[in-house]
């Protein structure tokens, strides 16, 4: 707050002695010493009061470039009603007060080579292949959000309160989407003073129930006056450039706190560069300004999603500059709007970290073509983007969307937040699917290289399994994840089950150790003659599946390769 009125005194000094015409000299003749105290008194007060008004209001940042914008008006106000020498020099202060607002207008012209630099990213092929023991986070936010909804009534005096913005984290190594209670208005607001708490859910499990957790939160966005978290944390920062919403974040304790990142223009007064966070207890407002190396463990989305995706823009257009991006295009990629956060959606990785995914198309229209996507390190800022397979095209996100509309059409479900993994050695598309109410009712996935290639199922792993069977079929080869080694067993074959899937029978299989398998008649066409009692070698991928893949098989009378 010092520093908040310690600036806006300086721009008010300066301020005044533009206007106040200190040659004593006006239009109709000069005026008397106590009246030239008098007025310049008057007008630094009164430009005090209305500097800190708008600060207040608009919560605007206090960096010395946003004064660049009222100092051309200031000048020529104070040239105007000054005389002699005084009037050249605000004159000549007001030309160059021009100048400066036109270097800053006209900065994304020439700064997008700084942008692109600020936003290059690694350049690898193809992501790590995905471990289908686990689940990925694909609760779709819509989805949570109903069911927070609809377990509103366990929240005390309902009626003042309405559901925040839903954010996903890791809590305690479960991934779960955290949504504040916020207040409905002002006047409940004023009645209410805090909020009570806050609802979890699994960004895993859809058939979890919200949990709310009782914790009053003073600072929230919905609060008034400076109580508001947006105008708390400028009122601290005067001087801070922030880009994002404010995001709460829980830590393993269940302590809320709030977090904005703040960084630097690239230059002038545009572009961004996130460099930190500031970092508020929602119940006392207490702050703490981290460096993005000093951000705690418990945070996992220090950069906003905003932020991220501005990144991406800059990743996509500027790659040969502005000029480029406005008429050759050569090698421009738009990223897409699928996303669930300002565009992004953030993903797990095995270890538990989060990114966020982006896939870029080309901007041609009507063109579904994805050319590569990106991963951004949401702690860290730190970015990769994936070319995908260069011998083949790749359909973008809105390409799976589409087919997904068209497979349920009679039912109008839609697909939502799809996502690309790597499922089997194949890139693929995972996307939950909705109704016209917001519910879940399937997962599916689909190939992006050969999109005749899909399933769904009413759970991931669900959808995986009938997602490895389609691959089958469809001449795809399932290799299980690159990560998983191959394993040769003996034994006696205890049960089997034959099921006939388009042209090819899918043959699943128990042996005497206890251990059950699966294999195409497509890769392996003697599987078919597989029966109880048959004694075989397998080679397999040990993916921990309770499916194991089959590579090659061979049977006591009847060789399969």
């Amino acid at each position: 707050m010092t520093q908040l009125l310690l600036t806006a005194v300086i721009a008010a000094f300066v301020t005044t002695l533009l206007l106040v015409p200190l040659s004593k000299k006006v239009q109709k003749g000069e005026i008397s010493s106590k009246q030239l105290a008098n007025s310049f008194i008057f007008v630094l007060i009164a430009s005090f009061i209305l500097i800190v008004a708008i600060i207040y209001i608009t919560k605007i940042d206090l960096h010395w470039t946003i004064f660049a914008y009222a100092l051309p008006i200031v000048a020529l106000l104070g040239a105007i009603i000054s005389s002699g020498i005084e009037k050249t020099f605000k004159g000549l202060i007001f030309l160059l007060s021009l100048i400066v607002l036109g270097y800053m207008l006209s900065a994304s012209v020439w700064n997008a080579n700084d942008k692109y630099e600020s936003a290059k990213m690694e350049e690898k092929v193809e992501i790590e292949p995905f471990d289908e023991t686990k689940t990925p986070a694909s609760v779709p936010p819509r989805f949570a959000e109903n069911k927070m909804k609809k377990a509103f009534g366990q929240v005390p005096n309902t009626s003042y309160y309405e559901l925040g913005n839903l954010q996903i984290q890791k809590v305690n190594g479960e991934f779960v989407y955290i949504a504040p209670v916020e207040f409905s208005g002002f006047f409940k607001w004023f009645t209410g003073k805090t909020t009570p708490g806050y609802f979890t859910m699994s960004a895993t499990d859809s058939t979890d129930n919200p949990k709310f957790v009782q914790y009053e939160m003073t600072y929230v966005p919905s609060a008034f006056l400076n109580k508001n978290l947006e105008r708390h944390i400028r009122l601290q920062n005067p001087t801070l450039i922030f880009y994002g919403e404010p995001q709460l974040e829980i830590d393993d304790d269940g302590k809320p706190y709030y977090i904005r990142s703040y960084g630097n223009f690239i230059s002038a007064r545009n572009g961004f560069d996130v460099k930190g966070i500031v970092m508020v207890d929602a119940a006392t407002g207490d702050s703490e300004n981290l460096t993005i190396d000093e951000v705690p463990e418990f945070i996992d989305g220090a950069v906003s999603p905003e932020a991220v995706s501005l990144q991406n823009s800059y990743f996509g257009k500027y790659v040969h500059g502005f000029w480029n991006s406005m008429f050759g295009k050569k090698d421009v990629k738009l990223p897409s709007d699928e996303g669930t956060e300002a565009n992004v959606s953030p993903i797990f990785n095995e270890n538990g970290e989060m990114y966020y995914f982006t896939d870029f198309t080309s901007p041609k229209e009507g063109v579904d073509s994805m050319l590569g996507y990106s991963l951004t390190h949401a702690r860290t800022g730190e970015a990769t983007y994936y070319t995908g397979n260069l011998e083949e095209s790749y359909m973008d996100s809105q390409g799976a969307l589409d087919i997904i509309e068209k497979k349920f059409i009679e039912k109008e479900w839609q697909g939502e937040m799809p996502i690309l993994y790597n499922f089997y050695g194949e890139a693929s598309w995972l996307a939950p699917v909705l109704d016209s109410n917001g519910f879940l009712q399937n997962y599916f996935i689909v190939s992006a290289a050969n999109p005749e290639i899909s399933a769904y199922g009413v759970t991931p792993n669900e959808a995986l399994k009938q997602y490895k069977t389609a691959l089958r079929r469809g001449g795809g080869s399932v290799d299980g994840t690159s990560s998983a080694e191959e394993a040769t067993i003996s034994g006696e074959v205890v049960r089997v089950y034959k099921e006939r899937v388009g042209d090819y029978t899918v043959v699943s299989f128990l042996l005497n150790t206890g251990q059950n398998f699966i294999v195409s008649s497509q890769n392996t066409p003697l599987s078919i003659y597989l029966q109880e009692g048959d004694k075989v070698v397998v080679i397999y991928y040990n993916t921990k599946e309770l499916f194991l893949p089959v590579k090659e098989m061979e049977i006591e009378g009847v060789v399969s390769n």
